[in-house]
């Protein structure tokens, strides 16, 4: 291996382990919700755990390998280095190992038939969907400006909504409510990646909504998000404890600090930020759970 990387040390950066809160935080708020509901069942919990994790390491290995493929991994990637582009994996291990990661999801999924209906095996088939088609196939969804959609839908509204599901058999608006305002949360993930890659990706052909509409647009769309996360939430802390208000204002300050750096920072600067927001992310949906759990 490059960079004297052993084989383990270089499967567990392309899994991108600083990224996976991401698919942690719906689960968990989901379970929240779940558990003041009195619905909680721990089984189906872990499982729907494991999904989201297998789903998004699935999802980080097949970007690194089609990107490749695609051309969008160069010299001048500002990014976090990329295992195939690195020479760390080869192509074919990469592929395989998508497909295998993948399939152990879908194998975990499988098993929440036994506490829900067959209805989730639609939503397992699009999820293992969008895996594959968000940077492959003839319409890549990441090269074509949808990418921000898919991660408020797989980010946000599937994995909170159908945690919450396959624990109380049934839907809450309350639930729909939460998914958006994370889903809305972590597609500011991908803003800062998209913002952060505008002239790589317009070089390579990848249409995100940066290049689509501009860096002006990413800066705006990431406050955005955030007020609208913030106003969903406003409801819930009406009845919440006063200490409880403090921790969500003190969020919104740290929210705010990051959008600052986001205007701030240049090139690789931005991979702090990159951080910072997938770190906010998290908190949001310790948060979230906090007031679920302890709100009055």
């Amino acid at each position: 291996m490059e960079n004297n990387r052993s084989r383990i040390q270089a499967w567990l950066e392309a899994a991108r382990p600083k990224t996976l809160p991401a698919s942690f935080s719906p689960v968990l708020v989901g379970c929240a919700l779940a558990y003041r509901d009195g619905v909680f069942k721990l089984a189906p919990a872990i499982l729907c755990v494991l999904v989201a994790l297998l789903a998004q390491i699935a999802s980080n290995f097949a970007n690194d390998y089609f990107d490749f493929k695609k051309g969008a991994d160069k010299e001048d990637r500002l990014g976090p280095e990329r295992a195939v582009a690195s020479g760390w994996i080869t192509p074919k291990a990469m592929l395989w190992g998508t497909f295998i990661t993948l399939g152990l999801s879908c194998l975990c999924g499988c098993f929440l038939l036994f506490f829900a209906g067959w209805e989730l095996i639609g939503v397992g088939i699009a999820i293992a969907i969008c895996v594959l088609a968000y940077s492959a196939g003839p319409f890549p969804l990441a090269y074509n400006g949808l990418g921000d959609v898919c991660v408020v839908l797989f980010y946000g509204i599937i994995p909170v909504c159908f945690t919450y599901y396959v624990q109380a058999l049934s839907f809450s608006l309350l639930s729909f409510l939460l998914s958006l305002s994370l889903g809305l949360l972590s597609a500011n993930i991908l803003i800062v990646n998209n913002y952060r890659d505008y002239e790589q990706d317009k070089a390579a052909r990848k249409r995100t909504t940066i290049v689509l509409f501009g860096r002006t647009f990413g800066l705006v769309t990431y406050l955005l998000n955030g007020i609208l996360a913030f106003l969903i939430t406003l409801p819930l802390l009406m009845d919440a404890s006063p200490w409880l208000v403090c921790l969500f204002a003190a969020f919104s300050v740290l929210f705010a600090a990051t959008w600052l750096e986001m205007k701030q920072y240049q090139g690789r600067e931005l991979n702090r930020t990159l951080g910072h927001t997938a770190r906010n992310v998290f908190i949001y949906a310790v948060l979230l759970s906090v007031v679920l759990l302890f709100g009055s």
